[in-house]
């Protein structure tokens, strides 16, 4: 989409979906994929096959896929799995997408062999551009390619190693190296991380599927089927309609989904849109909205919920010369990052959180010292300066493991509480609560809550992630609807490419199957399952 230095109507704002999109599917259109509010549904209108919700590492995946690449097996490889290697090889002539179905883990073995083992074996596949496999579709973010990734903090490592962070066909250290970046050690900054993915993008050819600064406000259903509770009958009960094109033709394309939302001009104003799609894949990620307490006074100023905030009033100087603590609420790696932040800031600590130090779920029991030194100086921390072993508050950090924040009070102090029920209250310069965050999906019916694993839930990574296919990542409650990455629980990128695939298959699968219909002239009734 190009720059805007006006208001403009809809038409012309996202004009060049009809020049991309018309020419994909082969059809001349009508009408633009886009409507004002007054035009009815039912007039004629382009569908999409794809609309990708979300452009991280999750939703540019699923775009790469779409695009027509397919993994090989690669004729000089050896897979060191005997057994595997020998499955691959009855099939070398397939791309991976044609042959069984695969789960995230079983792929991720392919494009890592033995990585958990702590091997660095090169990926079995090679990757090959058809384009006749190519599915139209469009991705849909917020912020350039890349998504979260751009937000975060900059002065912390990522956990995964950098070559776990990249997406197929390339490497990070081939990118790395063709930016002249002196990648110092296996894990990177997320700014490398966010300027990769953005690269990765361009390389691949992959922007014209690509639209920035746009947000979704409503992704609804338009035809159900009689009994929305019979999953298997959904799709034969949706009814077709048929898009009218110039030259009489009919698609088989059905508008299951109307897409609307508004792109953010340079300007600032909001430029409406709404769109058809067959099929909608939810990529958003978990980092819409932070994790809350929920308790009295989190909504004052001086509340934060996320290390940008924190190290904006940093930078800004805000915490110069305080004599206060800062106070940081969780025991995750973020607020192990926030604690790090101040320590190297010379600015006093005070942690707070519910577990004990000796809780086996902590993450730090599951991170090799080696790897990860400065998360076990944190953790050591958190042992040896506890409220606990010294009454008084330590001159740096100290800190107070099983307790809970009661409240925030308005002269800036905090009451809490331990797991004897003993109270205290502390003064506090900032306080930064850091307890995870989770997906918003406001613009689904009841907000998403009825196709988690847990019905009328709210979606959580870890809790309560979408129920989908495991094969392929289609919503077990709603047809057409795909989610993938940490929606789902595939919290780490390496794992997230599987959920691509398996989208990816399903939908060339359905595609062939149209195909044939189209070329046996019986495709006019029923629509395509």
């Amino acid at each position: 989409i190009r720059s805007y230095s006006g208001p403009e109507t809809e038409g012309q704002l996202l004009n060049s979906f009809v020049q991309h999109f018309g020419d994909s599917l082969g059809r001349k259109i009508k009408r633009m994929p886009l409507i004002e509010e007054t035009v009815l549904p039912g007039d004629s209108l382009l569908t999409l096959p794809v609309v990708i919700i979300g452009n991280g590492p999750s939703g540019i995946c699923l775009s790469y896929l779409l695009s027509g690449y397919r993994p090989y097996l690669s004729p000089e490889a050896i897979h060191p799995n005997p057994i595997l290697h020998t499955k691959l090889e009855e099939a070398r002539h397939l791309s991976i997408v044609d042959q069984v179905s695969f789960v995230a883990v079983l792929f991720d073995t392919l494009l890592h062999p033995d990585a958990d083992f702590g091997y660095d074996y090169p990926p079995v596949l090679h990757w090959k551009l058809e384009q006749h496999n190519y599915i139209p579709h469009i991705v849909l973010g917020k912020g350039p390619p890349g998504g979260a990734w751009h937000s975060m903090e900059g002065s912390m490592l990522t956990i995964s190693f950098g070559d776990w962070m990249e997406l197929p066909g390339l490497t990070f250290k081939e990118w790395a190296a063709s930016k002249r970046r002196n990648i110092k050690s296996d894990r990177v900054m997320p700014e490398e991380i966010a300027c990769y993915y953005k690269h990765y993008v361009k390389v691949m050819g992959l922007q014209k599927n690509f639209r920035d600064n746009v947000y979704i406000t409503s992704v609804s259903r338009l035809y159900r089927g009689e009994d929305d509770e019979d999953r298997s009958q959904l799709n034969e009960n949706i009814s077709t309609q048929h898009l009218e094109m110039e030259d009489g033709q009919k698609s088989l394309i059905k508008r299951n989904w109307e897409v609307r939302g508004y792109q953010r001009a340079t300007d600032g104003s909001h430029v409406p849109f709404c769109l058809f799609a067959e099929n909608v894949a939810l990529a958003t990620g978990t980092f819409d909205s932070p994790g809350r307490l929920q308790v009295e006074g989190e909504d004052f100023p001086f509340v934060l919920h996320s290390m940008s905030d924190f190290g904006a009033a940093i930078s800004k100087g805000k915490l110069r010369g305080k004599a206060d603590p800062v106070l940081i609420v969780g025991a995750g790696l973020t607020a192990a990052d926030a604690v790090l932040c101040a320590y190297n800031n010379n600015i006093p600590v005070i942690h707070v959180f519910r577990r004990r130090v000796t809780d086996t779920s902590l993450i730090f029991k599951q991170l090799p010292k080696k790897l990860y030194p400065e998360y076990h100086k944190v953790y050591h921390m958190m042992c040896t300066q506890s409220h606990t072993v010294d009454s008084n508050l330590h001159s740096a950090y100290t800190s107070f493991p099983e307790h809970n924040v009661l409240s925030f009070k308005p002269e800036m102090k905090c009451v809490l509480q331990s797991a004897s029920g003993l109270k205290k209250i502390l003064k506090f310069s900032v306080a930064l609560v850091l307890i995870g965050s989770h997906p918003n999906l406001f613009f689904l019916k009841d907000q998403g809550h009825s196709i988690g694993h847990h019905s009328n839930q709210p979606i959580t990574c870890k809790g309560n992630p979408i129920e989908i296919d495991p094969y392929t990542y289609e919503c077990t409650k709603e047809a057409n609807l795909f989610a993938l990455g940490p929606l789902v629980g595939d919290n780490f990128v390496r794992f997230l490419k599987g959920g691509a695939l398996g989208i990816a298959r399903c939908l060339a699968i359905r595609q062939k199957k149209k195909h044939e219909l189209i070329e046996s002239g019986d495709g006019g009734g029923d629509g395509v399952p």
